[in-house]
């Protein structure tokens, strides 16, 4: 896993209690079903014909400010959280950081304590041979094949 301030340049600002790193999608495959983790997917409109990691929340990256608090109160019981698009280089680093914005922002205390970013996004899962969701269900149950 590698830090976020390899993407974000190292620029230093004050960092929160809660940072944010990378996780490779071999590390995620093995987890990715517990009940302590959320996988995020802010994809737009790709998610609908490209297919998603089963059980994953879809929080579109052009609403994710309007839908933080719900987001939030949706992953209540979870302790890590990994956001992803596409690639993972602009829209899942963006959200994943507008998360841990929101949350220093609120003082609000969840039980998050991972906030991960899956390295090479959705298309490197994909490309990796891992598991690929295609069912319609608004959100996924997980139960894909």
């Amino acid at each position: 896993m590698r830090s976020i301030c390899s993407f974000f340049g190292s620029r230093k600002k004050k960092m929160a209690a809660r940072s944010i790193s990378y996780i490779t999608s071999t590390q995620l495959l093995p987890l990715h079903r517990r009940p302590n983790i959320a996988i995020i997917d802010v994809r737009d409109e790709e998610r609908n014909y490209d297919g998603h990691i089963a059980g994953s929340l879809h929080y579109a990256s052009g609403s994710f400010d309007d839908r933080i608090s719900h987001l939030v109160q949706n992953v209540k019981d979870k302790d890590t959280l990994v956001f992803h698009c596409a690639l993972s280089q602009v829209r899942g680093p963006t959200c994943a950081r507008r998360l841990v914005n929101y949350l220093d922002e609120k003082k609000q205390e969840t039980g998050i304590k991972n906030i991960m970013i899956l390295e090479r996004g959705f298309n490197g899962w994909e490309a990796a041979g891992k598991p690929v969701c295609r069912c319609a269900d608004v959100p996924c149950k997980g139960d894909c094949t």
